[in-house]
């Protein structure tokens, strides 16, 4: 104890004069500027705030969702396979794809030295599905079942060729790492409604073995203050890492350190002035209260074997993406704002109709099963549901082709995403592809389009929600992004 009354003594020490005049007129001034923009609607918060406090105090407008629930199909599902039904295709198997059609577009370095683009049809069969006739393939039987509360946007572009630019590209609106991830944009402009839970979670799956890494820039707070990254949350005993007291420390003792802690860094904040220690005190107390919160959120024992057998037997396995998705249901029945869920195993450059049946069978019953839960809870009606990869794969074989095996190159100019519950309309179908399944004809969505609808659904304005760092005003759709109304119901 005698280490910290000396520190507490040196920070006394270099409090001086000059040090707290100088607080003191910036306090006034900071006090003063809060009054203005306030009286402008801006984005104010109180003269002195606590970390908790929000850039928005209240959405821009009546927000259609509460929460987020994004279940991230990382590697890029192929949409020729599941929702993208092309006839056509089975017509010129084999064919060359006709130059008019790629018009020259950029390829990967896996297919680009092939002399040829034979077209390849899906193995699998197709249905027409709900009240928009959303066709769904044979793969994906669960999901069909509810098509109708579905809306199925097939014309999502984007720019990003490969998994890794592509993927942080959804996830922070730039290619490049750094940037404030989707899940903590919201955080930081809505905060959270639970103080118990952080507001941005992370879980993780894997579908195979094999496929492209993650890495944690796609759920970093970036240059937002660190109170707003996401959490990841493991399976097993230790589900957030350095959650539980060390060997040793009980509740009482880390009581009184965090106690202690908190008034040493108040000195320290009214020295320096610098927010993130403010931030950094408030992650202490959250660790703290989710030291009881985290293991009953986790706890699956109370849950029925109804809701077992709803989202298959994967669900009684922690960490696969059945448990997982009955975890985010309980994750926003606990007031968590955004759940992102990322499943890996999608990237099937050969091999794809055997490694497409595996991963559509690990998430299908899952993700429909999610859907009903909420339905039944009540919660569907604010929750927003979002269903989808960082890119498409094209129409053409990579590598060899017969009827039982060929592969699929990354495409980013056309794939497909669903979404529903909160917002959106159900049975739906948004945009349109070229008989190739290669170009986007109708309705184009652009990924900074997607994120400002997404952002609109959540009742934040996505050009006014605004950082300022090193000199410039970021926002997660950068300067670009228009809000897709007609999927808004």
């Amino acid at each position: 104890m005698s280490f910290y009354r000396e520190l507490e003594n040196h920070v006394h020490e270099q409090l001086s004069r000059r040090n707290f005049l100088s607080r003191t007129s910036l306090g006034l001034g900071a006090a003063a500027m809060s009054s203005l923009l306030s009286a402008d609607h801006s984005f104010a918060t109180k003269a002195t705030p606590s970390p908790e406090s929000l850039p928005l105090g209240n959405p821009h407008f009546a927000p259609k969702a509460k929460r987020v629930i994004y279940l991230f199909q990382s590697g890029a599902p192929s949409q020729l396979e599941l929702f993208d039904y092309k006839p056509k295709l089975e017509k010129m198997w084999g064919q060359d794809l006709p130059e008019s059609i790629r018009q020259g577009q950029r390829l990967t370095g896996m297919t680009a030295g092939q002399s040829s683009f034979p077209l390849a049809a899906s193995k699998y069969s197709f249905a027409q599905h709900g009240p928009g006739r959303m066709w769904i393939s044979e793969l994906l039987p669960h999901i069909a079942s509810i098509a109708d509360e579905a809306t199925f946007i097939r014309s999502m572009h984007t720019e990003a060729i490969n998994h890794d630019p592509a993927v942080t590209f959804f996830q922070t609106g730039s290619q490049q790492g750094g940037r404030p991830s989707w899940g903590s944009w919201v955080s930081y402009g809505l905060g959270s409604d639970n103080q118990n839970m952080p507001a941005f979670v992370v879980l993780l799956s894997k579908g195979r073995n094999g496929d492209q890494p993650l890495y944690a820039k796609l759920w970093s707070n970036g240059f937002l203050p660190s109170l707003h990254q996401g959490v990841v949350f493991r399976s097993g005993p230790d589900p957030v890492f350095y959650l539980n007291n060390p060997e040793g420390i009980d509740k009482t003792s880390r009581r009184r350190m965090l106690d202690y802690l908190a008034k040493l860094h108040q000195e320290q904040f009214e020295k320096i002035l610098d927010p993130e220690i403010n931030y950094r005190v408030s992650q202490y107390e959250m660790a703290y209260r989710m030291q009881t919160a985290v293991p009953e959120t986790l706890d699956l024992s109370k849950e029925p074997d109804y809701i077992f057998d709803m989202y298959g037997e994967e669900a009684r396995i922690p960490g696969t993406y059945a448990a997982n998705c009955l975890l985010a249901r309980k994750l926003i029945e606990k007031d968590v704002k955004f759940v992102q869920l990322y499943h890996q195993g999608w990237d099937q450059h050969g091999n794809l109709p055997k490694d497409i049946k595996i991963m559509t069978k690990s998430v299908d019953q899952a993700s429909a099963a999610l859907i009903l839960d909420l339905k039944q809870r009540g919660l569907l009606d604010d929750t927003l549901v979002v269903w989808g990869g960082e890119f498409g794969r094209g129409s053409y074989s990579q590598g060899k082709l017969s009827k039982d095996n060929y592969g699929r190159d990354h495409h980013p100019r056309s794939f497909t995403i669903w979404m529903a519950g909160a917002g959106v309309k159900k049975g739906f179908v948004y945009g349109e592809t070229d008989d190739f399944g290669y170009n986007v004809i109708k309705d184009p969505v652009h990924v900074h389009d997607f994120q400002a609808t997404v952002m609109h659904l959540l009742g934040v304005d996505h050009e006014r929600l605004i950082f300022k760092h090193q000199g410039r005003r970021y926002r997660l759709t950068d300067v670009h992004g228009s809000v897709v109304k007609p999927i808004i119901a």
